[in-house]
């Protein structure tokens, strides 16, 4: 949209951007906020494996026995890499499970704004307590709580800038909102990366909390320009029940949500095993000097921030040709591409004949995921909220997220197989996890996307 075309006359006024000015507060609390997560995530897996479960230091740190024993009576005993694997993998998924609790609190008590006051506070918290040796799991509660709270509703608050049938300039809004995002993926593994290999592990993590104080000072100046909350409790509209053809469509979306979370196990554990296969067997030496393992999960969003001009670009001349894959299809490319990402890490141990492999492999495994990321995840987002019964659509959006809790959580239960399997074989698995993926929606995908929308048709009394 041109800057200089006013909006609608029922549209808010533009003064950031052409969007309201709440926009530019809430795209940089996500800035920091995400700095500040990926930051210290990129340090997690490396620090448990490397350091905090290795003994002198495991013994030190508060409930990790009873921690210990509670997972090993559920996946058997582990070593310090499985260990460290599947502790990642639960913080991974459990970050986006709590989410529903979060829309809840919201929804039913204290309001969104309130509640996204509250996840800054225990996330801060959280990030300041991974400091210290023995906080780590007391850390990860508070952060996975805080992530709880703030995730879901923040962006619900960005939606409540806009007027309901404002739709051009409400994705566009959106996709400010996303940059943020991906700036503070970008940013916060560089940073808390290279402090932690040139600090200390602690310092590191210290630096996450200090800005997700960042992130705090910037969500309270702008208060003003949010929307009101939403009504709570007993205030809400009571949705009405869904009809026999809705809860068919209702089944077939699960389906399709269930069926991505084959390419987006692969894609969590780019950023849990992987990096201690970067750390283990790759050469990280550059003429820059010996390359920081957190900076490569920097790669994959800022491969993301360079390639969505040229996926629009592409989507639009396929549109115009009439050619665009419909949302199923797009999810297949992107497992697909998922599925040679992790192809690549197989061809780099075949090329290394038992030596180190060479930085490119992992670096264009990364990109490769990028792409295949964005294939996936916002058109899985797009696909939900169009295709979702009304009733249920609010219900859904936030179920979405589910799929990335049972992803995390996968990652950690296979990549304790890790040291088992080896290295080829391995990242093989998970070439034929997201090949599944792929088969499934190209597949039958196109008969999905039928069977959705007679259900969809209205029919004649």
């Amino acid at each position: 949209m041109d800057r200089t075309t006013p909006l609608d006359a029922d549209e808010p006024p533009a003064t950031f951007l052409g969007h309201p000015k709440g926009l530019l507060f809430l795209a940089f609390t996500e800035a920091w906020e995400r700095f500040s997560f990926y930051g210290m995530r990129a340090l997690l897996v490396l620090y448990l494996a490397d350091e905090l479960l290795t003994a002198g230091h495991i013994e030190n740190v508060a409930g990790m026995g009873a921690y210990r024993a509670l997972v090993e009576s559920i996946f058997g005993p582990l070593s310090t890499v499985a260990l460290a694997s599947q502790t990642f993998g639960l913080y991974a998924g459990l970050v986006y499970f709590t989410p529903l609790f979060g829309g809840l609190l919201a929804d039913r008590v204290l309001g969104a704004k309130r509640t996204v006051m509250l996840g800054i506070a225990l996330m801060t918290a959280g990030h300041f307590a991974m400091a210290f040796e023995p906080l780590v799991l007391l850390a990860l509660a508070l952060l996975i709580l805080g992530s709880g709270c703030l995730k879901g509703n923040i962006a619900a608050q960005v939606g409540q800038l806009y007027p309901p049938d404002a739709e051009g300039i409400r994705s566009r809004g959106f996709t400010l909102f996303t940059l943020g995002i991906n700036v503070g993926a970008v940013l916060g593994p560089l940073v808390c990366g290279w402090l932690a290999q040139e600090y200390g592990w602690h310092v590191g993590f210290g630096t996450a909390g200090i800005f997700m104080l960042g992130a705090a000072i910037v969500y309270f100046t702008g208060l003003r320009h949010y929307g009101a909350d939403r009504p709570r409790g007993k205030d809400r509209e009571v949705a009405p029940a869904m009809t026999p053809n809705q809860r068919r469509l209702l089944a077939l979306v699960l389906l399709v949500m269930l069926a991505s979370v084959l390419q987006s196990l692969v894609f969590d554990q780019m950023f849990n095993i992987g990096m201690i296969w970067i750390d283990q067997r790759v050469s990280l030496d550059s003429f820059l000097g010996p390359i920081p393992v957190p900076w490569f999960s920097s790669v994959e969003p800022g491969a993301e921030i360079l390639l969505i001009p040229v996926l629009f670009w592409l989507w639009q001349r396929q549109a115009a040709r009439g050619s665009e894959p419909d949302d199923l299809r797009k999810i297949g490319i992107g497992a697909t591409l998922q599925a040679l990402g992790a192809l690549v890490l197989v061809f780099g141990e075949m090329a290394a004949g038992g030596g180190k492999v060479g930085l490119v492999f992992p670096l264009v495994a990364m990109v490769v995921t990028a792409i295949s990321f964005l294939y996936q995840w916002p058109t899985l987002l797009a696909f939900v909220s169009r295709r979702a019964p009304a009733p249920v659509q609010s219900l859904m959006m936030a179920a979405v997220y589910l799929t990335a809790f049972f992803s995390g959580t996968g990652s950690g239960i296979v990549g304790t197989q890790y040291e088992t399997l080896g290295p080829t074989a391995f990242w093989s698995l998970h070439v034929a996890l997201s090949g599944a993926g792929a088969v499934f929606f190209l597949l039958l995908g196109p008969a999905l996307g039928r069977a959705m929308s007679r259900l969809e048709t209205p029919t004649t009394p």
